[in-house]
């Protein structure tokens, strides 16, 4: 695992941390073209971010920030992510939210969707979210309060779109049922998990493996990350159980 070096130092930054009492979020995908965004805003906002990547090729494609931390972490290693979480948890003491926005795709319907193609959907969509998301669960119900948010999909929620990407769907559905265990684990606290549901996003890749359609009505980046935002922001302290569908037009 490796860090990115940040302008004024750990100990400078520990102490500006404390003193000004930001808040410090876990993003995992951070360099992907929504984390990149995301990461971003909250930056801007003023949170301490701990952000992952894949690998520490990737590491120098996130801009350096003061109020950055860059890991490379393989989210699929449930002990390697388990440690990275205590990690943060012992240099901030609290986690007030996490993003978990890495995942997968793949197109296929039943009839040639394998077991093989089940189980890597499974790997990159549910069980990055659950290991990521189990330490920091257990953290935020001892400290009384925090956001986790996961990425859900349209088609883990529409059969008509999931038939043709079953792993994929299958594999996101997942999400809200952890989600709604999760919250019901955590009825009447201020711990909550939120699914954030996106229709098409409006990426570069998307465009170019889509030619034909119309991207008006897809979904940007920003706005994602606008939502995720108010999520974490106190204004939102009375949602609960919530799924958010961001469809646009799309």
């Amino acid at each position: 695992m490796k860090v990115s070096d940040i302008d004024t130092g750990t100990y400078i930054e520990l102490a500006l941390h404390k003193q000004l009492k930001m808040k410090t979020i876990i993003i995992t995908g951070a360099n992907g073209n929504l984390g990149t965004a995301v990461t971003k805003t909250f930056l801007d906002e003023g949170y301490t971010v701990i952000a992952t990547v894949a690998n520490t090729a990737s590491i120098g494609s996130i801009p350096t920030h003061p109020l950055l931390e860059v890991s490379a972490l393989d989210l699929t290693n449930e002990d390697e992510t388990t440690s990275f979480i205590a990690s943060a948890i012992e240099k901030y003491k609290k986690i007030d939210a996490a993003l978990l926005l890495v995942g997968g795709f793949a197109m296929g319907n039943m009839e040639n969707t394998s077991g093989s193609d089940l189980r890597k959907m499974y790997t990159l969509n549910f069980e990055t979210a659950y290991f990521t998301a189990r330490p920091l669960f257990k953290h935020m119900k001892e400290t009384g309060k925090g956001r986790i948010v996961f990425i859900g999909s349209r088609p883990a929620l529409k059969a008509s779109d999931g038939k043709s990407m079953i792993a994929y769907a299958l594999s996101k559905s997942l999400l809200f049922n952890l989600a709604n265990c999760m919250n019901e684990e955590t009825k009447k606290t201020d711990v909550v998990t939120t699914v954030v549901v996106p229709s098409t996003i409006d990426t570069p890749l998307n465009r170019t493996e889509m030619p034909k359609a119309d991207p008006s009505g897809w979904v940007k980046p920003q706005q994602l990350a606008d939502i995720m935002k108010f999520i974490c922001s106190d204004s939102a302290d009375v949602l609960r159980e919530t799924v958010l569908k961001v469809y646009n037009n799309s």
